[in-house]
């Protein structure tokens, strides 16, 4: 039953999770975010609080619950220059998806949202997912960056930065889930230098205070706006997400066994 609150894992017995699987809702959500400098201005836990808040926003909408957050994810690229990034390496995060999936699939649950909030989290989330069907056939993985959940998504996000970090959306959406955490004195404001080069450059390589793009433009108000976009479409996909069939199902074809 939806109860207009999101559904947290962490929170529930195993008999409420016993009775979210027998009543049908046997998908989850797992954040994956990351622990990493976002310039001088804003916290090191952007990208882990901007998937737990989409994820959230979702789950309230939906009742399919939340799994607790990853809060570190593969930051290598962000070098050691800036002190206050962890950083995973990308066969540990594909890893440790593996392995949550293993015991969600033991549970009953069967469907499975990797909702990703940092850039190079994707490349490791993927293999994770190839892991995940291929260890379990049975189950059903999707891979979301919460900037690519639609069109209209992806443009805000990268309206002022195509390589954005720290960035006038990023800004956005910290300014209207945490403003406490946003120092918008110690903004600085630099070009995506990354744009045209060859090579897959380093933040450190690319920028002087690590973050890229207008984070000074940034408003509350615009920040709401994309929190509420994101979470409206994944909401609905996520509904469809919850019946949704094999492309061969829905063709009405059953496979011969092999």
């Amino acid at each position: 039953m939806i109860s207009g609150k999101p559904v947290l894992w962490q929170n529930l017995t195993w008999e409420d999770v016993a009775a979210l699987r027998d009543q049908g809702i046997t998908m989850a959500i797992l954040p994956v975010g990351a622990t990493e400098q976002h310039g001088p201005h804003l916290p090191l836990g952007v990208d882990t609080l901007s998937a737990e808040a989409v994820a959230h926003g979702a789950s309230a909408l939906t009742g399919i619950p939340v799994l607790p957050s990853l809060a570190y994810g593969c930051s290598l690229g962000h070098s050691p220059k800036w002190p206050g990034t962890i950083s995973l390496r990308p066969e540990t995060l594909s890893k440790l998806v593996l392995e949550i999936a293993e015991w969600l699939s033991t549970a009953g649950f069967d469907r499975l949202l990797l909702l990703n909030g940092h850039v190079t989290n994707w490349a490791p989330l993927r293999c994770g997912l190839e892991n995940i069907r291929h260890s379990y056939p049975n189950m059903r993985v999707a891979l979301r960056s919460i900037w690519d959940i639609s069109d209209e998504a992806h443009r805000r996000y990268h309206e002022d930065a195509a390589n954005f970090h720290a960035n006038c959306a990023e800004t956005s959406l910290m300014l209207a889930l945490h403003p406490e955490l946003v120092r918008m004195d110690r903004v600085v404001d630099e070009p995506d230098r990354s744009a045209g080069c060859f090579f897959a450059y380093r933040v450190s390589d690319e920028s002087v205070h690590g973050a890229v793009g207008t984070p000074s433009q940034a408003e509350a108000t615009a920040g709401k706006n994309l929190l509420d976009l994101c979470v409206s479409e994944l909401a609905q996909q996520l509904t469809l997400a919850l019946t949704e069939a094999t492309p061969l199902e829905r063709a009405g074809i059953t496979p011969p066994p092999f």
